[in-house]
């Protein structure tokens, strides 16, 4: 199957949190960063998710956020620290490339974000990433 999300990272679960009606599943990503995904039930059981399964963490690049440091304070659980290694911009809109340990991921934001952070090839960032927007897929 081939899916128009670009942001498509390898990893591992590491553990699985059941709650009511959703479940916290953490990932190993190849890299070495922890990854939270938070899924329902339903998916937990159809996609057989266990420590050790293998899996794709899938993220939207509208849903990936960046900062130029750790955010304190802030509930998003997913902060992956970066490089900036390419900008792409637009009359409204950018696409940012950023490496990560043992990934890449894509983000679109503001042309206006872009520049009021200063984003460049070889700048640091975090990309941030809300649970409730990683979704994952198994072969």
């Amino acid at each position: 199957m081939n899916l128009s999300i670009r942001n498509q990272i390898p990893g591992t679960v590491t553990t699985v949190t059941p709650g009511e009606v959703m479940a916290a599943v953490r990932l190993r990503l190849t890299g070495g960063q922890d990854v939270t995904a938070a899924v329902t039930l339903e998916a937990v059981d159809e996609l057989n998710l266990a420590p050790g399964a293998s899996v794709q963490a899938l993220v939207k690049a509208t849903e990936v956020a960046l900062a130029t440091a750790p955010m304190a304070g802030v509930s998003i659980r997913n902060q992956l620290p970066g490089t900036v290694v390419g900008v792409t911009t637009g009359g409204a809109m950018a696409s940012v490339k950023v490496t990560i340990v043992g990934a890449a991921l894509t983000a679109v934001i503001t042309k206006s974000a872009a520049e009021a952070l200063g984003l460049a090839p070889g700048s640091s960032v975090v990309a941030l990433i809300k649970s409730t927007e990683v979704s994952l897929a198994t072969a």
